[in-house]
């Protein structure tokens, strides 16, 4: 016993693990910048929050009710809950156990041909521990608190992903009011000129072929308007789905104008997407959680050694009353002789989880990479494209100034007139829709770049809505 007791503090701290992990996580090379970033742009990347640039206090209001009420959110932190309560049980595996035993009976018996009748009591405590020499318990904690630290990241990016679709929608229905407020003005515009024809007409000035294009031209704008109108409620009930409300016909203030000023995104490095993107790190952690269970499962293989004990009292008043204090101290090693290659396969499929996911770590790099240069590139794109529609813009006004000039004077026929309106209608309503576009792009790129995320796993928990 004096031995057994002496050997017991080294087993309980020579606690090691069997299996030595040679993960290597991080891409060999990653590229030094981006391709499609400009070489005059700035690399230093933003500190606020993407969608506070916009410096508009009714999109934060909406930002902020959505990070607080959204259901999806309410589902992730159920989930991190899930993850935490499972780090918890992993941690008191690794600690001592104590149960309290309680029995009582009575019971007949024949004791040397007699029938005896007796009571008899037994309270103990039973105390047990696996001594975790292996590292299998450690291991698997390491791989339960990794796990919990992936569904934070988890949340990090659902919140992001919510930040970026709220804006979206919200400049998205601003668009959609903006056009029918255009329609509107296009609309008035061409009554005015179906007025001045009607006056014509009625002078023997006009053709009536002339007045029917011009009704024409009027129809064709309003037939515009439910297509607006249809756009704009689908961005409402979206927006208010991820409110966290019923969809409904209540209006969501927004901007009578998209802004003018379009905050530039400063990018950064491609390195910085390794710990600015929390779908990224979320992938890390459970990468390096997968690599804990393979030592857990290669320890599964080693000898376990478990030691219990027990205290208690006994009494008994079969045929004399006896009653004492009885304990045992035991220690117990198990070791897997023969089991038709389960362990050792079980080992096999963990190291091939891990290549699994060391797979899907690199391809989501290329993946987040690709959608940075996407993103630059659409944005290179849609700058150009905005430039150009401005000027095509400026064109088809003075053309269309000129020609309801020359035909009212006599000097041309009504097709350049008709020609002219309905450039100028569509290239107002183009301009609208790619300066939304734009703004589309840079919350995209933001949301590709990971955003401004810190903190975002440490907001405010969900209103409890039951």
């Amino acid at each position: 016993m004096k031995k057994f007791l002496c050997l017991l503090p080294a087993l309980l701290l020579a606690g090691c693990s069997a299996y030595h992990s040679k993960l290597q996580p991080q891409p060999a090379t990653l590229p030094d910048r981006f391709h499609q970033l400009p070489d005059s742009a700035a690399a230093s990347l933003a500190t606020t929050r993407f969608w506070e640039e916009f410096h508009d206090p009714g999109l934060n209001d909406l930002v902020s009710e959505a990070l607080d009420g959204n259901l999806g959110l309410a589902q992730s932190l159920a989930r991190i809950d899930q993850a935490e309560a499972q780090t918890r049980i992993s941690q008191a595996s690794e600690l001592p156990s104590l149960n309290l035993l309680g029995a009582a009976g009575r019971d007949r018996q024949l004791l040397n041909g007699q029938e005896v009748s007796g009571s008899s009591l037994r309270l103990s405590a039973a105390a047990g521990y696996e001594i975790d020499l292996w590292g299998k318990l450690a291991s698997r904690r390491q791989a339960a608190e990794l796990s919990a630290s992936a569904s934070r990241a988890d949340l990090a990016a659902l919140r992001l992903s919510i930040a970026a679709q709220v804006s979206d929608f919200y400049y998205l229905l601003a668009e959609q009011q903006a056009q029918l407020d255009l329609t509107d003005q296009i609309i008035g515009a061409q009554q005015g000129t179906l007025d001045r024809l009607d006056s014509r007409y009625a002078e023997g000035l006009a053709p009536p072929l002339n007045l029917y294009q011009a009704r024409q031209n009027i129809l064709a704008a309003r037939a515009q308007r439910p297509v607006y109108e249809e756009g704009a409620a689908r961005a409402r009930h979206a927006l208010a789905v991820l409110l966290g409300r019923y969809p409904e016909a209540e209006t969501v203030s927004v901007p009578a104008t998209l802004p003018d000023l379009i905050p530039a995104v400063p990018v950064g490095l491609p390195s910085t997407l390794l710990t600015r993107r929390p779908d990224l790190v979320a992938a890390l952690d459970r990468l390096r959680g997968t690599d804990a269970q393979v030592a857990a499962a290669v320890a599964e293989r080693f000898p376990a050694f478990n030691l219990s004990a027990g205290l208690g009292l006994i009494r008994s008043d079969y045929l004399t009353s006896v009653s004492g204090l009885v304990w045992n101290l035991l220690l117990e090693a198990v070791q897997p002789v023969f089991d038709h290659g389960r362990r050792q396969a079980e080992v096999a499929r963990q190291k091939a989880l891990v290549r699994e996911s060391l797979a899907g770590y690199h391809q989501a790099i290329l993946k987040a990479i690709q959608e940075v240069e996407d993103g630059l590139a659409a944005n290179a794109a849609q700058e150009r494209r905005l430039t150009l529609l401005a000027a095509r813009a400026t064109a088809v006004a003075s053309t269309l100034r000129l020609a309801e000039d020359q035909y009212f004077e006599g000097l041309t026929d009504y097709l350049s007139v008709l020609t002219a309106q309905k450039n100028n209608f569509e290239v107002q309503s183009q301009l609208l829709s790619g300066r939304r576009q734009l703004i589309s792009t840079r919350i995209s790129l933001w949301r590709a770049l990971g955003g401004n995320w810190v903190g975002l796993d440490q907001a405010p928990p969900l209103s409890n809505k039951s």
